[in-house]
């Protein structure tokens, strides 16, 4: 009887998984993004992706599975896929979309100059965009993250709405086993795995049937048209340990930001800092926010990687990201204090759980997927890449509630079928 019930709790544990994204193992090797230009290594990738009934995986379009592993799966032609094989750089992001060239903005370390409280930060776009027609080359170039496009059929309606609308769409919720750790071969207590983000965009899709072919498929772009329904979505961004400091990132923070003078604005002056006052507090258990880079900076932005209410208290250079997001010229931000999903918000428990993000029904939607390291974080400090091995598990379900949510009995007998499970390995031919 231990065993059956062992048996059906694991079929439990399946059958909530809707895609499970698992053991994504970094090896970093030296710095982070305050003081160093190097990079964190990257030795093994491995992902691994699980559905249940009615909802399939492909990483070309056209060969359709319950469970695949992302990075030795062949991808469809002409994919710019980037598996960080040179090293992960730390970045910084807010989600927006390049709606020309189908891709989610990153910013890297132009240059990074230490200040009387901090360091001034100069940032450039990350060249993973096309400039022109012609010059498709440059969404190759990218590099110093994982990036990817993933192709998900939900086949749980029959109708599709052909317009770009959340309302038509249901919910799916990040799984609540989901997680960023330190891998087994790394250190501990360095704190690598605080920084880590996830990034979730949805390019287009188009129905799910017959009529559609793998090219029209792969070619989904953000502006749309004929079969394909753009939808070109700012990223939803995980941030997992999102209350997790290890003391040592604490101390780094404490020993080099001092709080800014309001009329602080050249930040190269030992005026512009009041070095009596140390900045706002980081405790452990308690989750800070990121000022996360919006646009390029340059010298006259005079920017502090420090700059923002509840850190240096220079409230001049960030802003709220509702403020932003509906501003009609955002060319005069620079840093936004991000909402990202976390895992506190994860962690929720019953009818208090948000949705991650939602997918259409009768659908195939084009996701591209991020992971980086948030150069804007508090807890990437310099010595955090001596943690040297982080391990990334993430998944999707539909399901709103856990069995602790509803006082599920494991004691029940009934045994659950095997097609709904997420077992079946054969290709999906709905």
């Amino acid at each position: 009887m231990a065993k059956r019930t062992k048996k059906q709790a694991r079929r439990l544990r399946n059958l909530v998984m809707l895609c499970a994204l698992c053991a994504v193992v970094l090896t970093v090797s030296t710095y982070a993004w305050f003081i160093g230009m190097k990079t964190v290594n990257v030795s093994t990738f491995d992902i691994d992706i699980a559905t249940t009934e009615g909802l399939y995986l492909s990483m070309d379009g056209s060969s359709w599975t319950y469970q695949l592993d992302a990075r030795n799966t062949e991808a469809y032609q002409g994919n710019t896929n980037t598996w960080a094989e040179t090293g992960l750089i730390p970045m910084s992001s807010v989600g927006d979309m390049d709606s020309n060239a189908s891709r989610m903005k990153l910013f890297e370390k132009g240059s990074l100059t230490t200040t009387d409280g901090g360091y001034r930060l100069l940032a450039s776009r990350v060249q993973n965009f096309a400039t022109s027609s012609d010059d498709t080359s440059k969404l190759m170039q990218g590099k110093g993250y994982v990036a990817f496009d993933l192709f998900i059929k939900n086949l749980s309606g029959e109708e599709y709405y052909v317009e770009n609308n959340e309302l038509n769409e249901e919910a799916i919720y990040l799984t609540t086993n989901s997680a960023v750790t330190v891998a087994e071969g790394g250190k501990a207590n360095t704190g690598i795995e605080n920084s880590v983000r996830v990034a979730f965009t949805q390019i287009g899709r188009v129905i799910a049937d017959d009529t559609i072919d793998a090219a029209t498929i792969t070619g989904i772009t953000c502006n749309g048209g004929g079969d394909v329904t753009g939808i070109c979505r700012n990223a939803q961004i995980w941030e997992p340990n999102d209350t997790d400091h290890v003391q040592n990132a604490i101390n780094w923070y404490d020993k080099s930001c001092y709080k800014r003078a309001t009329d602080g604005d050249d930040v190269t002056l030992e005026s512009s800092y009041d070095l009596e006052t140390k900045c706002g507090t980081v405790v452990n258990g308690t989750a800070n926010k990121t000022y996360a880079v919006s646009r390029e900076l340059l010298v006259d932005d005079n920017v502090d990687i420090y700059d923002g209410a509840t850190l240096n208290t220079y409230a001049k250079n960030s802003i709220d990201y509702e403020t932003y997001k509906n501003a009609s010229n955002k060319e005069g931000y620079k840093l936004v204090d991000f909402p990202y999903f976390t895992d506190t918000m994860k962690d929720l428990k019953g009818t208090d759980r948000p949705t991650f993000m939602k997918l259409a029904p009768n659908s195939i939607t084009k996701l591209r997927v991020y992971v980086w390291i948030e150069g804007q974080d508090v807890d990437n400090y310099d010595f955090a890449s001596l943690g040297a091995k982080i391990s990334v598990n993430f998944g999707f379900t539909k399901e709103r509630f856990t069995g602790v949510d509803v006082n599920y009995d494991s004691s029940n007998t009934a045994t659950l079928p095997d097609d709904v499970v997420g077992t079946k390995s054969d290709d999906a031919t709905e």
